[in-house]
């Protein structure tokens, strides 16, 4: 089924004409719908301003339905941001944090979801550090008194994906806030933030979406939404932002409410179509290619004597992204040799990190191999 799709659709990403890509986890190419969808807006603002303005707006609705169904959110659970780091801001500075509140959050986590739970420290905030790899038992024990839980969906660096349903139940049995950075699964792998129980979930879209840099989701669930103050505020933060006299400052009663001002109009038109892109082949679809794709580079890596960074044992906790390394060999310099052969990949940390999509198929893993052996 995997190669099957990346046939159909591998037409809608150019960049296979020029390079082996492999590198989603980092920064994805665009593809063609996306940027289809930006240049069209780039012409019509060219050729005739902001006299279709009525058409920007609408993009900014079929956004938000397109992120909203993505998790199963409604779309008034949406806001559109800059990147996952504000939205992980939005949270964490909108709520009104007091000396003695416990957080539970993950020591191997990418710092834009390590750094703004550590800053809480400083106003007496307690963290309780725990490992992406401990037994739910441990997470469960952690959360009790818990205000809040961060967790990263898939580890940028190991690929190691967590059970987000079985996190949220134990969330919710505690009555703990449930964030979640899904910037390494969002549109790979299904999220339902009803089932799963998310509370507020952050993802950009220029990694597995194949969106533009500078466009991101925030999803805020409804019932939570009071509970979290706009902390950058403008003058599109009020329920009457249409009307430029109105000085009432009531909050929009949606998630719009945490959009300060204009918007990244052209980024916007960009995400929306590589999300309905992912929409159309379907998430479980792209599931099991991008599960086929890494599961047949780890098995071929360590055939050709590389170790794998953590085992990829359990399809339940594996992701697009395989990271493994050589004794004695700088994973920058393999790196750059596939480079020079025109592969993509990331050194990370001391391994070699790659992340295929749904739309890469049987050549150019085989051409990864070579280079490999």
């Amino acid at each position: 089924m995997g190669f099957e799709i990346a046939r159909q659709y591998r037409k809608l990403f150019p960049v296979t004409e020029n390079l082996v890509y492999l590198n989603h986890a980092a920064v994805a190419p665009l593809c063609k719908p996306a940027a289809d969808a930006m240049r069209n807006l780039t012409d019509d603002a060219c050729q005739w301003g902001s006299y279709h303005y009525d058409q920007w707006m609408a993009c900014y609705d079929g956004f938000r339905a397109a992120a909203a169904k993505l998790m199963n959110a409604e779309p008034g659970e949406i806001a559109i941001t800059k990147n996952t780091s504000e939205g992980i801001a939005t949270i964490q500075m909108g709520l009104d944090w007091k000396p003695g509140d416990k957080v539970v959050a993950f020591q191997e986590e990418f710092p834009a979801n390590f750094f703004p739970w550590k800053r809480l420290e400083a106003n007496g905030v307690h963290v309780e550090w725990l490992s992406i790899y401990d037994p739910l038992d441990k997470i469960d024990a952690a959360t009790k008194g818990a205000r809040l839980l961060a967790i990263s969906f898939v580890n940028y660096l190991s690929g190691h994906r967590v059970d987000l349903a079985a996190i949220g139940e134990i969330c919710e049995r505690h009555n703990c806030f449930y964030f979640v950075d899904a910037i390494q699964g969002l549109g790979v792998f299904p999220i339902d933030v009803r089932a799963m129980k998310i509370d507020a979930l952050a993802a950009d879209g220029h990694k597995w979406l194949l969106g533009p840099e500078g466009c991101a989701v925030l999803y805020v669930r409804q019932g939570v939404q009071d509970q979290i103050e706009p902390v950058e505020f403008g003058w599109t933060n009020i329920a009457g932002y249409n009307d430029y006299a109105c000085r009432d400052m009531a909050l929009r009663n949606d998630a719009g409410r945490y959009e300060p001002g204009t918007l990244n109009t052209v980024g916007c038109y960009g995400l929306q179509a590589s999300m309905e892109l992912l929409l159309e082949v379907g998430v479980e679809n792209v599931r099991q290619a991008v599960l086929a794709n890494a599961g047949r580079v780890a098995e071929e890596v360590q055939r050709s004597g590389y170790e794998l960074m953590i085992p990829r044992e359990d399809e339940a906790s594996a992701s697009g992204i395989v990271s493994f390394r050589k004794t004695d060999v700088d994973s920058r310099y393999i790196v750059k040799k596939l480079r020079d052969a025109k592969i993509t990949a990331a050194p990370r940390q001391g391994w070699v990190r790659i992340s295929p999509h749904f739309y890469n198929d049987f050549s150019d893993l085989d051409q990864l191999f070579v280079v490999l052996r």
